[in-house]
């Protein structure tokens, strides 16, 4: 059939016409491609072309009190590999392999993964600087060492379990790294540049630099040197006794900033992979509970003395070494008990039926509220992972026995944290605060505090005339009572013993005990509070033997540290049977033979050296406080040399 000459031009219309739009429609979607699309499409072309290799912040170094580094950062060279640039994967993993003490085929697999940039693990993390120029000169392609870094602790293991420690990417994982991860950790930077698909540079392309951002620094309450002093105590008590376990806190009692506190056993946080969980995750001072023992009465003393139920140096109390109370004998430490006495005695003594009294003197009502009061059945609210509330009996459940016991300390369960902070608003004027170990976060760059934390007010328990009625009784304990192997010459001390049994197996243990002792000074102004306690030590379980001493020498040498001075008016301490009294040194310089034997009065022994009639020079100086029967070094010379040091 023969098409028309008007058919034909209308089937070539339609075709122009099908053609322009096609062609319109192709144009539409180049523009919305080119126009509508670019910036987005651009995006993930640069995305499919970009290399980072990343610069890795560093974790805010953590202080101390007067800016001394406990932990700090160093730069550790980190191994990265970019696939599509490595030309040969065998050779690159058969001369990396036995550099990074990696097997070939694990350093293979790293190099050899399907990613834009990938950490060779776990060899090529933080490396020495030495191992990571010889990495560099071999000049392998794809294979690129980028900075990392580590942290470094200067003091070792001190303040371990504060502290805690970092993982393999820099996170905190306990104690304040993981309290704070967020502030130390910083913001990572890196060096981006675009490359083709063999993974060269784009020619022509830039560099971009995102500089890392450091973390803030945190400075603490922790006073390195106090800190040290509590951990050497600690070290010695664990050999000395052989001992489960051991944990001390020092407190300033009137802000409740943290000065020191150490566990034991500890760890090192370097090298926390090589202790036991329980070990480095259990911070004693403020996760362990346990009945305290006296050093609880502290609280009944106070709710007693501040409700008006006894007077301590006029009130008096026969104690038989026993009391009867809801069908329950509740015994005196001391076999046949202490007699008659007044309630002062009755603190120095540690007499359980005197407290027992006291306890119901107030009620169950309202020393049961006093004890919430100072803190105990709570958490403490102390800015670190792992604190426990401790274990209070419900209201309802309080009988006479349980009222009881709880007076000295016994079918409670308590925290260290918790017995300080309460005692620490005992001897302070009555003022209870929050236990705290973060002071301030500082910029790293400017050194400028970009936050400060200040003392927090939880609540005022008792009144400043009690406070002052407590801190006397207490001094009482250390110069008069169980606390003597506290007593400090020169130093105004108070303190508490406590010794608990153990609970084992749901029964309490008449071979385990903790015994603890509760320290402060200076008497007349307390400005620090130490807290020790013992897990089972072998051989004597008391208190006053144990854990006093241990206290003793915390304080004495915290005190010289601080520069707080020597108190005249101190309580003078009363020497039992087997005690050796303290004696002051005199001024030998200048004396001869004849006069030391006349001015000694038996009080010292004498080790002469050199030659002549008159002491020149003498160890101890005079004026240093020592034990009767104690030798004095002296220097013979003549009387032209006298006071000259030998």
């Amino acid at each position: 059939m023969k098409v028309s000459k008007v058919s034909q031009r209308r089937r070539l219309l339609w075709s122009l016409l099908l053609l322009l739009l096609m062609f319109s429609a192709l144009i539409v979607r180049l523009a919305y491609v080119q126009i509508g699309q670019g910036a987005e499409l651009s995006a993930k072309a640069e995305e499919l072309w970009r290399r980072d290799i990343p610069f890795a912040a560093k974790r805010g170094e953590i202080l101390d009190r007067n800016g001394t580094a406990l932990v700090t950062s160093i730069t550790t060279p980190t191994i990265w590999a970019i696939p599509v640039q490595i030309k040969d994967a065998d050779h690159t993993a058969r001369t990396l392999a036995p550099l990074l003490g990696m097997n070939e085929a694990d350093v293979k697999k790293s190099i050899t993964k399907r990613s834009r940039i990938e950490r060779i693990n776990p060899g090529g993390r933080k490396i020495t600087m030495e191992l990571a120029q010889e990495i560099r000169d071999l000049k392998l392609p794809g294979i690129v060492v980028a900075e990392d870094n580590k942290r470094y602790y200067p003091y070792g293991d001190l303040a371990a379990h504060i502290l805690g420690f970092t993982g393999a990417y820099n996170q905190g994982l306990t104690g304040l790294e993981a309290m704070h991860d967020d502030k130390l950790m910083g913001f990572d930077g890196n060096i981006s540049y675009l490359s083709d698909a063999s993974g060269k540079q784009m020619p022509n392309s830039t560099e971009k630099y995102v500089e890392p951002r450091d973390g803030l620094s945190l400075e603490l309450t922790i006073d390195k040197s106090i800190q040290a002093i509590m951990e050497r105590e600690l070290d010695q008590a664990m050999v000395k006794y052989q001992a489960n376990g051991a944990w001390s806190i020092a407190m300033n009692p009137n802000t409740g900033e943290i000065l020191a506190m150490a566990s034991r056993p500890g760890f090192s946080p370097g090298k926390y992979q090589e202790f036991e969980p329980e070990t480095y995750n259990r911070n004693l001072p403020i996760w362990m509970t346990y009945e305290p023992g006296s050093t609880f009465k502290i609280i009944t003393l106070a709710a007693a003395l501040e409700e008006g139920k006894v007077d301590l140096k006029n009130d008096h109390f026969f104690d038989s070494g026993a009391v009867e109370v809801g069908g329950a004998r509740l015994r005196c430490w001391k076999k046949g008990g202490h007699g008659s006495q007044t309630f002062m005695e009755v603190v120095q003594n540690s007499c359980n039926p005197g407290f027992v009294l006291l306890g119901q003197k107030l009620g169950k009502e309202s020393l049961f509220q006093y004890i919430r009061d100072f803190g105990f059945g709570a958490k403490t609210g102390i800015d670190l992972n792992g604190e426990e509330n401790g274990i209070l009996f419900k209201l309802e459940n309080v009988g006479p026995v349980e009222l009881a016991t709880t007076a000295f300390g016994q079918g409670v369960s308590v925290t260290p944290i918790q017995q300080v902070a309460a005692v620490s608003a005992a001897i302070n004027g009555g003022k209870l605060y929050k236990p705290y170990v973060a002071k301030a976060w500082i910029n790293p760059e400017t050194g400028e505090k970009v936050e400060e934390i200040e003392p927090q007010l939880v609540r005022e328990v008792i009144s400043e005339e009690t406070s002052k009625q407590v801190r006397e009784a207490l001094e009482s304990v250390v110069a008069k009572g169980t606390g003597r192997p506290a007593f400090i010459d020169g130093y105004r001390v108070g303190g508490k013993t406590g010794t608990a049994q153990k609970v084992v197996n749901g029964r309490y243990s008449s071979t385990e005990h903790i015994v603890s002792f509760i320290g402060f000074a200076p008497a007349d102004d307390p400005q620090i509070v130490v807290y020790t306690a013992v897990d089972n030590p072998k051989g004597i379980q008391f208190g006053g033997v144990v854990a006093a001493p241990i206290v003793q020498n915390i304080l004495e040498d915290a005190l010289r540290y601080m520069d707080i001075p020597p108190r005249k008016d101190q309580m003078a301490r009363v020497y039992k049977y087997g005690e050796t009294p303290m004696v002051t040194v005199p001024d030998l310089v200048g004396a001869t033979v004849q006069d030391l034997y006349e001015d000694l009065n038996m009080n010292f022994m004498l080790a002469k050296s050199g030659t002549g009639n008159t002491v020149i020079s003498q160890a101890p100086k005079p004026g240093t406080r020592v034990e009767r029967g104690s030798t004095i070094r002296i220097y013979m010379g003549e009387d032209s040399e006298a006071g000259h040091e030998h």
